[in-house]
């Protein structure tokens, strides 16, 4: 645990540090986010934070390769050199598209590369544990196309909630800290070595969300651009498919095990559930509207909690919020084997979190009943 610490702390501290570099590259490159009419931000800001995230994330994976232990992740292991190559190329075309504004195409395109290239590294989902059916082993062929699939569709994911000032950084952080509590208590569980590249990998997510947010808090000096959305959601998918390549279903002692090694694969899931919504949401709002389903709107999540007067920071906040809630649920159900208390004592919270979120409706009514106009 001391040295899975330390890497977060490397990781975190090399991207803070060079966040200020990368935001004045950006600003001397002209990587600049443009105010737009369905934007929250007021002023144009310097994207390409992402540079200081990969910087990051490459001093980690340096320093984890000389400690005692988690050397021996970079020595039996191929994932921390898939992560340096296929998380090089996102980050490129993040980067381009940072700058240039790349079509849609293209950065799907680049996408599925640095997918496909990670999988040729060995970071490729064996199996699918299915509870009340056992695992289903997956060909060479299924393999490929669903490690693909859910790479590039956490990737977007991550994009597509990159939304206002540390949004995606803070809910990426809470993400690989869920992430890394379930795959850590799964490893004591089945008694496997505690040197694996997912625990590795989520501990070098957070790190680098955690150095990044500081300067990407409301109000924002830099945005992460592509090149941090992409690379985030391309190292958090990446841990959960390392982890289902580690731990083998069929090894559980009982039916409640199968059930907690199933919930890796629904954690990204379940912490991004709040943003999934919105964007199947605002598919369907814009195609009743008739409208196309990517026509840009300011009816998200986001811009609704500001119309119930919340400020950013706090929309934020609440979105943290949930996140946590989801996640530590995931967490909360793979440890405790109960459901119900989990269910119970989420339903408290998610009641308390609707007061918080409705508070500012509640006062102002509150306010114009004592005084009446």
């Amino acid at each position: 645990m001391r040295e899975y610490l330390i890497t977060l702390l490397v990781a975190a501290t090399v991207t803070y540090l060079a966040t200020p570099v990368a935001r004045r590259f950006a600003i001397r490159v002209g990587a600049m986010t443009r105010v737009r009419d369905r934007d929250v931000h007021t002023i144009p800001t310097p994207r390409l934070g992402g540079a200081a995230m990969f910087l990051g994330m490459a001093a980690a994976l340096l320093v984890a390769s000389r400690l005692p232990t988690l050397q021996v992740v970079n020595q039996r292991f191929s994932e921390p050199r898939a992560l340096l190559l296929g998380g090089g190329i996102v980050f490129l075309i993040g980067a381009l598209d940072d700058r240039f504004n790349l079509d849609a195409v293209t950065k799907l395109a680049g996408q599925i590369l640095a997918a496909a290239v990670m999988v040729l590294q060995g970071v490729q989902l064996l199996w699918l544990p299915i509870p009340r059916y056992g695992t289903l082993i997956l060909g060479q062929d299924w393999s490929v196309i669903l490690t693909v699939t859910f790479i590039v569709v956490v990737i977007n994911a991550v994009n597509f909630i990159d939304g206002l000032d540390g949004l995606a950084a803070g809910i990426v952080g809470i993400a690989a800290l869920a992430f890394f509590a379930q795959a850590y208590h799964l490893v004591v569980q089945r008694h496997v070595s505690h040197a694996l590249p997912a625990l590795l990998i989520a501990v070098v997510v957070a790190g680098i969300c955690l150095g990044f947010l500081p300067h990407n808090f409301h109000p924002a000096r830099v945005f992460m651009g592509d090149s941090g959305s992409m690379l985030i959601g391309l190292l958090l998918a990446a841990s959960t498919v390392s982890l289902t390549g580690q731990i083998n279903p069929a090894e559980a002692a009982d039916a409640y095990q199968q059930y907690a090694t199933f919930l890796p694969l629904l954690l990204p899931f379940a912490v991004l559930f709040v943003p999934f919504a919105d964007l199947v949401l605002a598919v369907v709002r814009r195609t009743k509207a008739g409208r196309a389903p990517w026509a840009p709107d300011k009816q998200h999540l986001h811009h609704r909690l500001l119309e119930l007067g919340h400020s950013q920071r706090r929309a934020v906040l609440i979105m943290y919020l949930w996140s946590s809630l989801l996640g530590a649920g995931v967490v909360a159900l793979s440890i405790i084997q109960g459901p119900m208390i989990v269910l119970s004592i989420g339903g408290t919270i998610a009641v308390l979190t609707l007061l918080l979120v409705n508070m500012p409706r509640m006062r102002a009514a509150y306010r114009a009943h004592r005084h009446p106009a």
